[in-house]
């Protein structure tokens, strides 16, 4: 049932719980490892809204879950925040989406196991029930895990929507190259930007050429990730770089979705291109100052609170 409230952004895409096992020493292989093991919460548009609603937006997430122990963690810590699940389905005898993964003694992934095929319940039949839901919205933030026809579908038939997109890895990348002038804003990283255009990216001049590729299918704003180097933005009359401040990095697993929540808050709050870039790199240091996926301090308080620390 649609739950639509006066002024939002709505997300729409994977919410899963993460597992990870930690050896205490030395992993060995096929055999049974002391360690320890951690159980936190997942998913591109599940983190991605989470640090929306702690920006303080008013947040509503379009996903999947079962009606498994791990789908009631996921409830009960939306309840905590105030992020609104009420449009995330439950199904009935289905297990939430997991990611296992093993680490080894130096917290590198060793091997992995996603259990995600309950995505695939997220079909056209599906979205068509939040036609008003996402039509009524500030903003849709779109993550790849959803099929490629219910991306299309969604970007081509739901009118006025302002659609941004996450594209999670390379793979899933190229699920939307024949859609991505659909979307008003997209955040891929260097080597998902030469998937998108087609452009082998070796130097400042073939990141416009790519930059200038994704504006002429239509996309708006378009901030290309480079890890360590920062940001490339460009709305296609302002275009510019920004460098990160030197930080020690605690995780680096939530960076993105912390970024691109800034960017929603932005757009949300009408601010200029280059000012959201950099909201958005100090959004992904308070992100990648915590051991978390997601930082408990995000806050637009404590992003602005980084932002006066480098200038100081």
């Amino acid at each position: 049932m649609e739950n639509i409230g006066t002024d939002y952004i709505v997300v729409v895409g994977g919410t899963n719980v993460d597992i990870q096992g930690f050896p205490k020493d030395r992993l060995i292989l096929r055999d049974s490892n002391i360690g320890s093991v951690k159980v936190s919460l997942g998913g591109v548009a599940r983190n991605i809204a989470e640090n929306i609603t702690r920006l303080g937006i008013n947040t509503k997430l379009i996903s999947i879950i079962g009606d498994d122990g791990y789908g009631q963690i996921v409830l009960e810590q939306s309840r905590k925040i105030g992020l609104d699940l009420s449009n995330t389905m439950i199904l009935k005898g289905e297990p939430t989406s997991v990611y296992l993964s093993i680490l080894d003694e130096n917290g590198d992934m060793e091997l992995a196991i996603s259990s995600m095929d309950i995505y695939e319940r997220m079909d056209i039949d599906f979205i068509k029930g939040y036609r008003k839901l996402i039509e009524n919205s500030r903003l849709c933030i779109i993550d790849t895990n959803l099929p490629h026809d219910t991306i299309a579908y969604l970007v081509r038939n739901f009118k006025g929507v302002d659609f941004f997109l996450d594209t999670v890895s390379t793979a899933k990348t190229k699920r939307v190259v024949d859609l991505i002038g659909n979307f008003h804003t997209i955040k891929p990283n260097k080597i998902e930007a030469e998937i998108l255009t087609g452009i082998k990216i070796q130097n400042q001049v073939d990141l416009e050429k790519a930059v200038k590729i994704l504006h002429e299918k239509g996309v708006k704003n378009v901030f290309i990730s480079l890890g360590e180097d920062g940001v490339f933005y460009s709305n296609g009359r302002i275009t510019g770089h920004k460098k990160p401040p030197k930080i020690k990095i605690i995780n680096a697993t939530g960076a993105g979705d912390a970024f691109l929540a800034a960017l929603a808050y932005g757009y949300y709050h009408n601010m200029g291109v280059e000012e959201t870039a950099e909201l958005a790199i100090y959004a992904s240091v308070v992100a990648l100052s915590h051991p978390d996926t997601i930082n408990p301090k995000m806050s637009i308080e404590e992003i602005k609170l980084r932002m006066e620390e480098n200038k100081l």
